[in-house]
């Protein structure tokens, strides 16, 4: 497109050299564009002024462009020639779209356009009043840009001004389509990275919004707009172009709001710089009160964290836990201490983890929840804790043996200790899984007050919890556990499937994020672990001090991951972006989105990552579905996929616009530019309903 862009002003000129046709008329159909001229009365009334319209309608998909093009394009120029004493004023444009091609944007109109103008006829004006005009634009696709011209005219004559019926409805559309004034001023604040602005429009129910600067030299236009929410009020954030123009006072623009009921508005905006309070992220707070928001998700945390008990790295753990408290037959005030100690390990946990996301979030770096997953030294120590665990269930070596094991032996002692670090170590393997409800509660306490956030991540924690601390607060319940017998080792030990299996599945992520040679580490570091272990099971076997072998163990835990380098962000994925079954997809950006919605094209967009326990069973369930794919395909369904796996704050930033901190995320982009978010568990009935209804739009 730059090509084209960098001749079209050339090839304009000189067709301005060329001589008008001897004839024209209100009317133009150019090879791209159909354009027509408008006067909203026939009889202008000398001394008063009438509205001309232009309207400009490419042809599907081909754009035309607004005043400030953006990036690339040409506003489209008019000479008029109209008798003397006749005036003309600039063009008023409707609000227009983004349109990003190779991260390039675009501000456009696709489909139809009027373009309005005032036309003042001086008094004592009269008989006939020719007016004619010769209008140059660019008409571009995604490939190829064309500069376009036509002479139109209209035969009017001075008479008493009422406005002709014919043409009354387009006007009265052209009107609508136009930016309102806002009527007061907002505040701009500019530094050499960001410009931030506040508008004073209400942000309830709006579900995005973008500003179109009139300068070319404000902001990078290619950039995310951050949308903030400044005590009802919105504010927006914007890279600062990166040579930009001289500093003013005084900026002004078109504030491009769709709402969430489907309905877009356009704002003209005047800014006078001044204070830009920082606000809260806006995916939440337009969607629910601070209070409301905060209940409910605190509500889906505890019933997440609930479900979490049946994911297969959590469910063993807790299983060999309540056995044990069953096996003991301690007291039932032993049975509550127990169970709050439990409890306080879990949430001890995750308000950690959740602290360190709302802090890193703060800071600007798009963390989410589970954020330590996307580091290969976290998934290294992860899978050998699992594998170690795995080999403890199955009878290898045995933990109770005192602290000489800081991990799983601190799990298994009995009492309070051995309760509260059992706790702890649930909470941290069950990290990589995200339960249906959590996604949105997560995403709520991450842009939620410092505190709030904190207790909904304390919430995720209880809901953890509740099993083991209803076991040891309801006698009921414990004496509906198994009685203690010889079957509880044969327990044991089938629980070690599922603990290898995560162990195997987190070398399988290692893998993905740090390549064959990390990969390779990893499994020498469970090699080397496994064989210390097997030292340390036969030792204990022959009565013998094994405190040195369990030290050599943790060593290898601790120090092997090390010794593993981090994943520079960015690095290339060591496979192609991850394809369900047999459906066709591109790897996801801003920009791909951008271009894929502004032609209409239905796009169904997901989040995932190799360490998302909930991603993977989608992705090789309803996403699997041949029916899907081929519902998919006929109806022309573009799928997109956003592999998390790795840092990548482009990923980021989307996910905490639509107020979420975890993976898995589904939406739906219908043809009409309608927008749906999915439950976190897909069924193809759902995903071919979609095809189908996505298919049956258009823009």
């Amino acid at each position: 497109m730059c090509g084209c862009v960098i001749v079209a002003p050339l090839l304009i000129w000189l067709a301005l050299l060329l001589p008008a046709p001897a004839m024209a008329s209100a009317l133009s159909e150019q090879p791209n564009t159909r354009v027509e001229l408008l006067a909203e009365t026939r009889a202008p009334k000398a001394g008063e002024a009438f509205t001309i319209g232009v309207s400009m309608t490419a042809r599907p998909g081909w754009h035309t462009y607004w005043l400030n093009p953006g990036d690339a394009g040409i506003e489209t120029r008019a000479d008029w020639r109209v008798p003397p004493g006749v005036t003309v004023s600039a063009f008023r444009y409707p609000v227009p779209k983004t349109y990003v091609v190779g991260g390039i944007m675009n501000h456009v109109f696709d489909g139809e356009a009027i373009l309005l103008a005032d036309a003042q006829v001086p008094a004592g004006a009269r008989g006939a009043l020719p007016i004619e005009v010769t209008l140059d634009w660019l008409v571009c696709d995604d490939k190829l840009c064309v500069p376009e011209s036509a002479t139109l005219s209209l035969p009017l004559a001075v008479g008493d001004g009422a406005p002709d019926p014919t043409v009354a409805a387009r006007f009265a559309a052209a009107r609508a389509a136009q930016p309102r004034p806002l009527g007061t001023m907002g505040s701009f604040v500019a530094d050499e990275r960001t410009v931030r602005i506040k508008v004073p429009v209400p942000t309830e129910a709006i579900a995005r919004a973008h500003f179109f600067p009139l300068r070319h030299d404000l902001i990078d236009m290619a950039a995310p707009q951050a949308l903030f929410d400044a005590d009802g009020e919105l504010v927006i954030e914007m890279k600062r172009a990166a040579n930009p123009g001289p500093a003013d006072s005084l900026t002004s623009g078109v504030l491009r709001v769709e709402r969430s009921d489907g309905r877009i508005a356009g704002l003209e905006v005047d800014l006078m710089e001044g204070a830009v309070p920082a606000g809260q992220p806006l995916a939440v707070t337009r969607e629910l009160p601070a209070a409301s928001a905060f209940w409910t998700a605190l509500g889906l945390a505890i019933l997440g964290g609930l479900l979490l008990n049946l994911m297969p790295c959590v469910f063993p753990i807790l299983s060999l836990k309540a056995m044990s408290l069953a096996k003991s037959g301690q007291s039932a005030a032993h049975a509550r201490t127990e169970g709050l100690a439990y409890t306080a390990g879990v949430v001890l946990v995750t308000s950690a983890l959740g602290l360190a996301a709302i802090l890193i979030a703060q800071a600007g770096a798009g963390a989410g929840w589970a954020f330590q997953l996307q580091d290969p030294r976290v998934i290294l120590f992860l899978l050998l804790l699992t594998f170690a665990i795995g080999l403890n269930f199955a009878g290898l070596y045995d933990v109770n043996m005192g602290a000489a094991n800081a991990g799983a032996g601190l799990a298994a002692k009995p009492g309070a200790t051995g309760a509260f670090f059992t706790g702890a170590l649930a909470a941290f393997v069950a990290t990589p899984c995200t339960g249906p409800f959590m996604a949105g509660a997560l995403g709520a306490a991450l842009v939620l007050p410092p505190a709030a956030g904190l207790a909904v991540f304390a919430g995720l924690g209880l809901g953890l919890a509740l099993p083991f601390l209803a076991i040891g607060f309801v006698p009921a319940l414990r004496r509906r556990l198994p009685r203690p017998g010889p079957w509880m080792l044969t327990f044991r030990r089938i629980l070690a499937v599922p603990m290898l299996l995560t162990a195997l599945a987190l070398a399988w992520v290692l893998g993905r994020q740090a390549g064959a040679e990390g990969l390779t580490a990893g499994l020498a570091a469970a090699l080397a672990l496994g064989l210390v272990l097997w030292v340390l099971g036969l030792r204990q076997q022959q009565g013998r001090g094994s405190r040195l072998a369990a030290g050599l163990a943790v060593a290898v835990a601790l120090v092997a991951p090390l010794t593993l380098a981090r994943l520079p962000e960015g690095s290339p994925a060591l496979a192609a972006t991850p394809t369900p079954g047999k459906l066709a997809a591109i790897a996801f950006s801003p920009e791909a989105l951008a271009d894929a919605r502004a032609v209409g094209k239905p796009v169904f967009l997901y989040f995932t990552a190799d360490w998302c326990v909930t991603c993977k069973v989608n992705e090789r369930g309803a996403l699997a579905s041949p029916k899907v794919a081929q519902a998919f395909q006929a109806a022309g369904v573009q799928l997109m996929v956003g592999d998390w796996t790795r840092p990548d704050p482009a990923i980021a930033r989307f996910l905490a616009e639509r107020g979420r901190a975890g993976i898995p995320l589904y939406l739906f982009y219908g043809a009409d530019g309608s927008v749906e978010e999915l439950p976190q568990l897909l069924t193809v009935d759902r995903l071919i309903e979609l095809a189908s209804k996505g298919s049956s739009k258009s823009v």
